[in-house]
């Protein structure tokens, strides 16, 4: 599925090493809302425990987010908590972000994090709005029912 900045969502799950996390995005309609909808069954199973959808923020190079503040996204789910990761340069190893948790309710939300609030994960290195590169919505962690509906994402000045 293409974004609007021309880039393709992917789905990805850990499914290696014996790792049996499942799941699909599919576009949706949910409250009268368009939505890139993600569906999966997240298992711990062998150190496992992810299924997410995930976007490039340019095909080369990066993108750069100076001028604002946070990441913003409307999303409905099944009021289950999921987690958003961005992506820098800096990061080279699958399993490093910068993320924060959020939990998808029935009802359409605006869910705005502040990059102030995100949480390095397995990086010492300083999140750096200059250098992003990707980023991700997740089912993440535990033994879940993911089940998010994406309909709008994007960068959020004060």
């Amino acid at each position: 599925m293409t974004s609007n900045i021309g880039t393709e969502w992917r789905f990805v799950a850990n499914t290696v090493m014996g790792r049996v996390s499942s799941g699909n995005v599919t576009l949706d309609s949910h409250n009268d809302k368009n939505c890139q909808r993600m569906r999966g069954n997240v298992s711990t199973i062998n150190d496992g425990g992810f299924v997410q959808i995930s976007l490039s923020l340019f095909d080369s190079g990066v993108f750069y987010a100076s001028d604002y503040d946070g990441i913003e996204f409307e999303v409905s789910g099944n009021s289950e908590s999921h987690n958003v990761h961005l992506r820098t340069t800096w990061l080279w190893f699958p399993w490093r972000a910068y993320r924060a948790s959020f939990t998808a309710t029935p009802d359409c939300q605006k869910v705005r994090i502040p990059f102030s609030k995100l949480e390095a994960y397995k990086t010492s290195q300083a999140f750096r709005q200059n250098k992003l590169k990707r980023v991700g919505l997740l089912g993440i962690g535990r033994e879940f029912k993911a089940d998010h509906c994406l309909a709008a994402i994007g960068f959020c000045s004060r």
